[in-house]
Order: structure tokens, then sequence, then C-alpha cells
């Protein structure tokens, strides 16, 4: 790579001048840059307008604290790898206050305008609760200042009830009243925080709201505790005053063996069983859809088909492996079509795209951070790019709607309309015989979506 590594620092004591990535200035807008100038954007320019608006607008890209500066590279079958020079090896507040120091550096030289956390990601868990609340509270107060300072803001905060050995039977759904009520008390903390900090959204991902075994579990009972526990948190929500949208984040399956927030489709026909649709909305994470067994597509689809798509956790996996990888979105066609339905449904505000996205454990110096990041981003500005022209020229929609032109009139509009007997479709077929086979030109389509990429 043409630019210089970054340089290593020795962990030192937290002050409020320090620099943390000396070695990595502001990222740049280059589009002219050559093969391995990786520490530029080619294609990002946060102030271009695409479609009247910004692409900054358009994007609204996040960073996750978790894998951003948590992550240690480890994985199902290796320690860790990485260690940044801002950790001194202790889970104390001063060193998660020099951490979070580190992140807001980060976020500014990358130049993005959110980011986005879980409670323990950013503040060590206590001895009892009352600590833990004390400890997040002292990194809650230093976010508050540091968002003042840069700029930056929440996109959304969320509640870690899957990690503690708690929560090992699930939280919202786990067979133990007292640990859902632990769970409550966590969550009523991780809303005044939210709001606090003016966090624009609240996720609950269920990463252990499910089951290993049916022998063992009462899956009616286990979603009516969830469908309670969400609906304690909508009252507590409204009597503090809190505004950002609550958001779902679907996944299929890891930790447990199925898991109740299976897909879009999933969560949507929960939240209409139990009346919460119009306090929720969804939070898909395209790595979870593959193995869904979808396309990368799939939820964000069906999700914004529903008016349901609130946020997009944008990462990638590796389907040949099947297990969740978080890897850094590089796929300009999967970016494409992900921006072509955010552009079709007037843009994804208030969530964004948070990049839920870890380096590879093997990339472990501090550039390497930040050459993710912006490769990601400069792979949905592209998709942004091309998904603008494919609404905006229109063909592709003309094509999609000329396969479904009998239903705009005749006996396919009534249909539609709830207006046709099953009486009159038998009459139909016996006046006009059998329907002729029509070609869903698939390829057609496959082919005028490669022009455009």
């Amino acid at each position: 790579m043409a630019q210089a590594p970054a340089k290593r620092m020795k962990p030192s004591n937290s002050t409020r001048d320090e620099e943390f990535f000396p070695g990595v200035s502001q990222i740049q807008y280059k589009p002219d840059a050559g093969p391995d100038e990786t520490l530029v954007f080619r294609h990002y320019n946060p102030q271009q307008e695409i479609l009247g608006r910004t692409m900054e607008d358009w994007l609204r890209f996040s960073v996750c604290y978790w894998h951003t500066f948590r992550g240690v590279g480890s994985d199902p079958f290796g320690t860790a790898t990485i260690k940044r020079p801002w950790e001194n090896g202790t889970d104390s507040v001063e060193n998660a206050k020099r951490r979070m120091r580190a992140a807001f550096e980060f976020y500014t030289k990358l130049g993005v305008k959110y980011w986005s956390f879980h409670d323990r990601d950013i503040a060590p868990e206590g001895a009892t609760l009352a600590e833990t609340n004390a400890n997040l509270d002292q990194l809650v107060e230093l976010a508050a200042e540091l968002q003042k300072k840069t700029g930056v803001k929440l996109l959304w905060a969320t509640c870690n009830l899957f990690n503690h050995p708690r929560y090992m039977h699930g939280a919202a759904t786990s067979c133990d009243a007292y640990v859902t009520a632990y769970a409550g008390a966590q969550v009523k903390k991780g809303l005044e925080v939210a709001h606090r900090l003016g966090a624009e959204n609240f996720v609950f991902w269920g990463g252990r709201e499910g089951y290993n075994s049916l022998l063992n579990t009462d899956v009616k009972a286990e979603l009516d505790h969830m469908a309670a526990f969400f609906r304690m948190a909508v009252a507590y929500k409204e009597k503090i005053g809190f505004k950002g949208q609550f958001l779902i984040e679907p996944k299929p399956k890891e930790p447990t063996r199925h898991q109740y927030d299976y897909d879009s489709q999933t969560v949507m026909a929960f939240l209409h069983q139990y009346g919460l649709t119009q306090y929720f909305k969804i939070n898909v994470e395209p790595n979870h859809t593959t193995l869904a067994g979808h396309p990368y597509e799939h939820d964000v689809v069906f999700a914004s088909a529903y008016g349901m798509l609130g946020s997009i956790d944008a990462n990638t996996g590796s389907p040949d492996l099947g297990w969740d990888t978080d890897q850094f979105p590089m796929d300009i066609r999967n970016c494409t079509v992900i921006m072509k339905t955010v552009i079709e449904q007037g843009g994804l505000a208030p969530g964004g795209l948070n990049f839920d996205a870890k380096v590879r454990r093997e990339s472990t110096e501090l550039q390497d951070m930040f050459i993710a990041h912006a490769a990601a981003m400069d792979t949905f500005a592209r998709g942004l790019k091309n998904a603008a022209r494919i609404v905006s020229e229109g063909v592709m929609r003309k094509s999609l709607l000329t396969r479904y032109v009998s239903w705009n009139s005749g006996m396919g509009a009534r249909i539609a309309a709830g207006e046709a007997t099953l009486e009159e479709c038998e009459k139909l077929i016996h006046d006009h015989g059998e329907p002729k086979n029509t070609s869903a030109h698939q390829e057609h389509f496959e082919a005028m979506l490669n022009h455009y990429i």
C-alpha cells in the first residue's frame, strides 16, 4: 500500500488532548486515487447531491462500538490476535474512558456522523446493578461531552441481554421470571441512557430469545412473555419522553438453535400477532438474512414493502462458511440492490447504515480499521449512484410493471380490489380457456442490473 503504516503507541493515562491515531489524518475524497491508495474515498463525497439529497443524508453511516473498539480478533477456534495501543489490559472505568476517546477520534477522522453501542460495550459491569449503572453513568457523561465536541450523534443504543451467564436461557423469554425482571431493569437504564444521549433509535436483538430444544420449551409462553416485555419497554419509553424509534433485529440462529426473530417476515408476524406493529420497525442485518437461507437483500425488501424497514446493520458474510462472520460489505451488486430499496422508500432516517462489521483477525494494524470502513463506505456510495440511475431511468421498473399488466384491468383489477367471486373466475376460464404461459425474463432483469453495476 502507498500510505505509511500507522505508528504504534504505548498505553498511557487518559488525557483530553491525547492522539490515538497519529499516523492517520482525516480521510479525504480522492476520485483519482491509484489502486494501492486505500486510505481515501474514491466515490464517497459526503456533500455530493444524488436525487436531491447529499450522499451523507442518503447513507447516514454509523460505526459500531462493539466490533470496532471491543473486537480483539478472536473466533470460535482462536483467541485474541488484536491488541490496541489504548488498552491497558484492565476492564476499568478509566480504561473505558480512554477507549471512548479513541473511538471519537476515529469517528472524526473517518468522517462519519453517527455511532452505536450496547450498554456493556462502553462501561464495565459491576458486582451489583447499582454499581453497573454508576459505571455506565460515568461513560455516558463522557459520551455526551464528546458528542457535543465532535458533532457525532448516536444512531442507536441497545442493551446486551445475551452475554452474561444470567441470560443463558434468554432474557425476555427466560424460564426464570427473575431473570426477565433483571433484563427489564437493564432496559430501563438503557432507555434512560438513549434519551440522555439523543439516540435516534433503540434496538432489541434477541441473542438468546429462542430455543435449543423443543422438548424443554413452551414456545407460546415464551413468545407471550416477550410481547409483555416489549409492552413494558413501550410504556417506559413514553413515560420518559424518549422519541427514538424502536427497532427489532432479526436473526435465524446463533447462539440459539432457533431464534424467535428469524427474519423480517417472522418479526412482522409477531408484531401483528401481539398488536405491537405501531411501536416497532426492523433493523435488518444482511449477514443474518443470508444465514436464514435468503438472498442478501431479502429482508430489506420485505421489511420496506410493508413500511417496516427502519435501519440496516451494513455487513456481509461468507455463505460457504455458514456462520455469522460480520465482514465489511464490499460487493457492489449487493450494495446497489440495498440502496435501490432505500431510495424507493424515500430514505432510512431516522435509521442509517451501521457498520456491524469487524476487521479480520489477521488485520491487526490501526490503519486496517480505517481502510475497512472507508472501502465499505465507498462500496455503498457506488451502490447509491448505481441505484439512483436505476430509479431515475426507470427501465427496470417499466419491465417489472409489464409483468403485472393483467392486474390493471378486467378480472385482474376486480380480484385485486376484492370485488371478484370464485364463480366469476370459473366463468372466465370456461369462456376463454387455459391461460397462456408468459416468460419471467429473469435473465433480462439480471442483464439490466449488470448494466448499471
